[in-house]
């Protein structure tokens, strides 16, 4: 009906319970006895993670007192109460050497320094020697050691040896991390130290070479490898043999020679400058000549750049009071003999010896000066390009003059030279004929070269012992004509006796040989 309410539905009276419903859209609140937990526990914590900290603190401090007593480095003390032991890393080694032992002489360089003995540098230079050498060490760490050592105000001398590519920029990646901390004042940072276990790794290997007698704990034989490595011409034939492939990648990475000589004036000749109280000796370290000659064929911008910089470090030294340099490069008493090395670059201790002594008598030979600089760098080129291998491997430089009278004779070089036997010398069969004014003839079917000077002829087959000249007659061949990398050699001298010159021969030294070919005179 209209007009009539909805009826009212009932409602039933709720208990009071003394607690609100909470809101729509809320939740209950935690009860006292919840909340109460919740801040126990946050207490607790933060009172472990405060203690985990005071624990590490302590523990940390503890271990940098350890590493401070114990010192497995010598980085803040000489050792109390025992023998030194010191590490074979030189990067971390080293400085605790030039802080804390006497000294007035340093040496400074990469592995081709660390067979000096200190004791024969004392007796050729005087004074006190300690050894600083960093194997595969770039200029700037050189620098870095030798601007420690000089600021103990101990240095009078550096004996420092200039390898070229120390000074290109280096991959310290592949030379091992160097601990710059070790080589600055900043006590801030030797935490670096203080907490490096790997120190203690260094610290034991020391001690167990001591125990064992597997390496000799003394600053005499420090780093020295001379005991520990085989030398010999087999080896370094080895390595030569393979070198010109394993060497290719770096003939594609050379850093451009502004970039070297920017390095030189900032890591060597700026501390040379800075401490004119201080004598430094420089000197080019003496590779095997089959070294250079790699260099030279697998690099041939490194080894202008050398040979260039061979130079310009000189003139760059050469105006200070307190700089001398040697240049060793070229001393073929050493570097052609290869029993001397153990690679293609590291000599034995006994060309170290004699490398000092030499310094310390003044020799001229080896003392670069205005006169001489040009003339030992183009000295070392000549013996790379006059360099030549006995049948046994034994390095030789062979000089080849030829012409119609030894006085007007000319140096003639060869792509490639080899002396297969005493007194003979293979090269290629066109550069031989060339160099003998010869014309050459090749017959495909029978092998078969035949050359023509004047009157004279003469065929040779490859392989073959046995010779024909002019008139048919058998002529007998020390060595034949033979493919070599597919290129034909042939025996030049005996050659070019059949074709009518007349050969000569000398021996200016042990390492050299000159041959000059003639026109024989008519009868």
């Amino acid at each position: 009906m209209t007009g009539m309410q909805a009826p009212i539905p009932s409602q039933r009276p709720q208990p009071n319970t003394g607690h609100s419903a909470p809101a729509p859209g809320t939740t209950a609140a935690s009860s006292p006895g919840t909340s109460g937990q919740t801040r126990i526990t946050a207490k607790a914590a933060k009172r472990m993670l405060v203690l985990s900290a005071l624990l590490a603190l302590l523990f940390a401090v503890l271990a940098s007192l350890v590493t401070y007593l114990l010192d497995p480095l010598q980085f803040y003390h000489k050792p109390f109460g025992y023998k030194p032991i010191f590490s074979s890393e030189q990067r971390y080694q080293n400085p605790g050497l030039a802080l804390h032992y006497d000294y007035d002489t340093i040496i400074l360089g990469t592995s081709m320094t660390e067979n000096f003995l200190p004791s024969e540098v004392d007796k050729a230079l005087g004074g006190k020697t300690l050894k600083l050498s960093i194997r595969g060490s770039t200029a700037d760490e050189q620098y870095q050691i030798a601007k420690l050592a000089i600021g103990t105000g101990k240095v009078k001398q550096a004996l420092w040896g200039l390898d070229y590519f120390a000074l290109k920029t280096g991959d310290q990646e592949s030379a091992g991390p160097f601990p710059a901390y070790l080589y600055d004042r900043n006590r801030w940072n030797d935490y670096r130290y203080l907490l490096n276990y790997s120190v203690y790794g260094q610290f034991f290997r020391g001690v167990y070479k001591e125990l064992t007698g597997s390496g000799v704990q003394s600053l005499e034989k420090l780093y020295n490898w001379n005991d520990s490595v085989t030398f010999g011409k087999k080896e370094v034939l080895a390595h030569y043999r393979t070198a010109a492939q394993e060497e290719a990648y770096f003939g594609l990475n050379e850093d451009p020679l502004d970039v070297i000589q920017a390095n030189f004036d900032t890591e060597v000749l700026a501390l040379v400058k800075a401490h004119p109280e201080v004598k430094f000796i420089f000197y080019y370290p003496p590779y095997s000549v089959l070294r250079e000659a790699v260099w030279a064929s697998t690099n041939a911008e490194r080894y202008r750049n050398q040979l260039e910089m061979d130079v310009w470090m000189f003139e760059r030294l050469n105006g200070l009071p307190n700089a001398e340099v040697y240049n060793f490069q070229t001393a073929g008493e050493w570097t052609y003999d290869l029993d001397r090395y153990k690679d293609l670059s590291h000599h034995d201790q006994a060309i170290n010896t004699a490398i000092i002594h030499t310094i310390g008598a003044g020799d001229s030979r080896y003392r670069m000066t205005t006169a001489n600089a040009q003339a030992l760098s183009d000295e070392l080129e000549e013996q790379v390009r006059t360099l030549a291998l006995t049948e046994t491997g034994d390095p030789k430089s062979v000089q080849l003059l030829v012409g119609s009278a030894a006085s007007s004779a000319k140096e003639v070089w060869f792509s490639s030279l080899a002396i297969p036997g005493e007194g003979e010398l293979l090269v290629p069969a066109k550069e031989a004929a060339a160099a003998l004014g010869a014309t050459l003839d090749w017959n495909q079917a029978t092998k078969t070269l035949t050359l023509a000077h004047a009157a004279n002829r003469v065929s040779l087959t490859l392989d073959q012992t046995k010779a024909v000249d002019k008139d048919g007659s058998t002529i007998e061949l020390a060595q034949p004509a033979r493919l070599v990398g597919g290129q034909t050699q042939v025996p030049l001298l005996r050659l070019a006796s059949v074709l009518g010159y007349d050969v000569s021969e000398e021996r200016p030294n042990a390492w050299s040989l000159r041959y000059t070919v003639t026109e024989r005179a008519a009868k």
